[in-house]
């Protein structure tokens, strides 16, 4: 069971999504924050497993709230909830640890996969609306710069990191590469080793921002 905390100033919005993971039978929500303070204080005390995190909220906004919430013991996983695909406080949140984002008018479906794609550790980003992001925010990459960060990697966990940067999930980097997909987890656990990385979105905005991924791919 998945406990997931919900934290946004809309009640409506609140509303509308307890609607739709509550009746999930893996996922329950445990508790409902309408400010940023509330949402750190909440984390602490009901230990959600996630939290569905919005962006521009009173007494304390998400982006500082995140790294509150993140830099407590075991933290949750955080997604970012935003109204804007290229809003930079959503790239900032990334950068600080956040798992993904989502846009608030993303559909029912959409909302559930993305809740448990993120507890399997896997893709929550629309490749599309990553790429517009992280090129919006990023300077143009030195290819000299980009070697020398990766040389430390074998040419197959690069092939695997260039997929990661195109939001590919597993599944589809065994696909593409025709390997088991037990095998792109090792890949991928070492890459992120290697690098110094903190999580799979942490592999994206790097692969964009040393150039390994092209925004038109």
């Amino acid at each position: 069971m998945t406990k997931v905390l919900l934290a946004d100033d809309q009640q409506l919005v609140r509303a509308g999504f307890r609607s739709i993971l509550e009746h999930q039978p893996d996922l329950r929500i445990v508790g409902e924050a309408g400010d940023g303070a509330a949402a750190v204080r909440l984390a602490a005390e009901l230990r959600p497993d996630l939290i569905l995190m919005d962006i521009r909220m009173p007494v304390m906004d998400g982006l500082t709230a995140t790294r509150e919430v993140l830099a407590l013991p075991d933290p949750p996983l955080v997604v970012v909830l935003t109204t804007f695909d290229a809003d930079e406080y959503v790239y900032r949140a990334l950068r600080d640890g956040a798992v993904g984002f989502l846009l608030k008018d993303t559909s029912p479906e959409e909302l559930v996969a993305a809740v448990r794609s993120a507890m399997a550790g896997d893709r929550i980003l629309s490749p599309q609306i990553t790429q517009r992001l992280i090129a919006a925010y990023t300077s143009t990459p030195d290819p000299v710069a980009a070697h020398r960060a990766t040389e430390r990697l074998s040419e197959r966990e690069i092939e695997v990191l260039r997929l990661v940067g195109r939001g590919l999930s597993n599944s589809e980097i065994a696909g593409a590469l025709f390997i088991a997909e037990a095998t792109v987890k090792t890949h991928i656990a070492r890459l992120l080793q290697k690098l110094g990385l903190r999580d799979r979105v942490q592999a994206v905005v790097f692969a964009h921002e040393h150039g390994l991924v092209r925004v038109a791919e």
